[in-house]
């Protein structure tokens, strides 16, 4: 392998149980977003559209979506000699096999291939985020400071601040004291996940965490308190873009509703920093003569016959005639049968919603499908290959999981497919 200046490291293995059905059978960084894109495509593309061209994307848990969806790098023109996306799962090492104890480890696991690209820096990244960021002009500062680490920041409300990891800077925005979830925070500066390391002190910083046997392997728990305590040269660096955290089902249905409502905050279409994914090659989309399709974004394959109004539908999503659809999140190959009204809903590949069902926010009352832990705001998620009862209704807060054990009144579900 050449020997590259950065490497980007994006850690993709999360289960995303805050998700759900959802990610039940694939990880959370391969969950549709936004139309025609996976959650994974935009740290990809970041990387691509920075300059970086060697990024290991450490998966874990249900890997084989997201190992065939990145595949060997192409969409993102990652696939290159000596160079490109590789696909780094846990593997046996040393008479043994471990799974990835914490984010720190995930990384130490894949010394060997950091050794072996040999970076000068290596970029830290969550695979779960929506954001679009030039992460060479944070390298450029982290150069430019002399810095051991720099992490990036996001100035949050001061109300929801207690909510996260949060930094503690001095002038120059050298970073004192990290601190999780303050009760009483001193800043607002939020961490997004995204670090730079000089990759001699992050190596260094890996082999001492790992020998502790305290600790939890974590880069905002452990590694940087340790480089901190150090007196390491640490620095934040702020970005005051577009950034949402999508491991939540009212966050990923919010984020979604952003590209609608916020197309000059989280910008799709812009040619300057394009967000590039993998796409199943489809008919164009069709809009039926008496459809009606108000301020929504859909892909290849779509067929409305029926309302479609301010939702965001996947590829090969159909509407029949009659069927309304309204804040809605409808995921690949969905079809809503005719005179079903479905609002506030996120659907999974493939299911399909019965004649004549109502599902959402647009039903009060509580069911045996009813889940408040997971699902607020109105808000139904169906699982992946689900055939719903015709007439079925569906109050809001509900989570339609085939694992669900309820009376054969209250059962919802007519059939189970594999998709």
């Amino acid at each position: 392998m050449a020997k590259a200046d950065v490497v980007a490291m994006i850690l993709a293995g999360g289960q995303g149980a805050r998700l759900g059905v959802l990610t039940k059978k694939i990880a959370k960084p391969a969950v549709p977003f936004g139309s025609r894109y996976r959650i994974i495509d935009f740290p990809l593309s970041n990387c691509v559209n920075s300059g970086i061209e060697n990024v290991g994307v450490l998966s874990q848990y249900q890997p084989l979506a997201l190992n065939t969806y990145v595949g060997n790098g192409h969409p993102w023109d990652l696939d290159r000699h000596n160079c490109g996306a590789f696909i780094l799962p846990p593997y046996q090492k040393s008479g043994k096999s471990d799974w990835y104890k914490g984010t720190a480890n995930a990384i130490y696991q894949n010394m060997d291939f950091l050794d072996d690209c040999n970076p000068k820096y290596v970029v830290i990244l969550s695979g779960d985020h929506i954001y679009k960021m030039n992460y060479a002009a944070m390298l450029k500062a982290h150069i430019e400071k002399g810095a051991e680490a720099t992490i990036a920041v996001y100035e949050v409300p001061w109300e929801e601040a207690p909510r996260f990891g949060i930094l503690n800077t001095s002038e120059g925005d050298e970073i004192t004291e990290f601190v999780e979830k303050p009760a009483v925070p001193e800043s607002n500066l939020a961490s997004m996940g995204v670090y730079i390391f000089t990759w001699d002190v992050l190596r260094q910083a890996l082999i001492e965490d790992e020998n502790d046997e305290t600790s939890n392997n974590d880069f905002g728990k452990n590694i940087i308190p340790r480089l901190l305590g150090q007196g390491s040269k640490l620095y934040a660096y702020r970005f005051s873009g577009y950034w949402k955290d999508v491991g939540t089902i009212s966050s990923l249905w919010e984020t979604n509703m952003d590209i609608l409502d916020k197309p000059e905050d989280i910008n799709l279409v812009d040619r300057a920093w394009r967000i590039y994914s993998r796409n199943p090659v489809k008919p164009s989309h069709y809009i039926g003569a008496e459809a009606q399709v108000i301020d929504s974004a859909m892909t290849d394959g779509c067929r409305i016959y029926g309302s479609v109004i301010h939702s965001v539908l996947s590829d090969s999503v159909i509407v029949e005639k009659g069927a309304v659809v309204k804040d809605c999140v409808l995921l690949p190959g969905v079809v809503v049968k005719a005179g079903a009204h479905l609002e506030r809903c996120i659907v999974d590949f493939g299911t399909i919603i019965g004649e004549n069902v109502k599902a959402g926010a647009n039903v009060d009352g509580e069911g045996p499908y009813t889940n408040h832990k997971i699902c607020s705001e109105g808000i139904v998620v169906f699982e992946r290959g689900l055939e719903i009862k015709a007439g079925a209704v569906i109050p809001g807060n509900s989570m339609i999981d085939s694992d669900l054990e309820v009376s054969e009144e209250d059962n919802v579900i007519a059939r189970t497919f594999r998709v």
